[in-house]
């Protein structure tokens, strides 16, 4: 399993739309057999960043089968507004959890 961590910078007032956006793509994150969990939190600090957490079954899973899906494209649509307010997106392997 890999998780992938998204984080988004967006003004205050538009954080109701990223998570609809969300929730629309959320529908082709269920679809995907490769996607095994996912969740969007909203940072009480700082309310202008959140961070998406998506677990996959594989890096394979996500970068290639996912990727070239019509979940994929779906889910790109769905999320496209709040791309070039992605801070950081990265995967990392799991290796020690409770």
């Amino acid at each position: 399993m890999i998780v992938e961590y998204i984080r988004y910078r967006v003004p205050e007032a538009r954080g109701e739309e990223l998570e609809d956006a969300y929730r629309h793509a959320a529908a082709s994150l269920e679809a995907s057999p490769h996607c095994q969990r996912y969740e969007l939190s909203r940072c009480i600090d700082e309310p202008g960043v959140s961070v998406v957490r998506i677990e996959w079954d594989s890096a394979e899973g996500h970068m290639s089968r996912f990727r070239s899906s019509p979940e994929f494209r779906a889910f790109f649509e769905a999320v496209r507004p709040f791309a070039d307010e992605i801070e950081e997106m990265r995967h990392y392997e799991v290796k020690l959890a409770g």
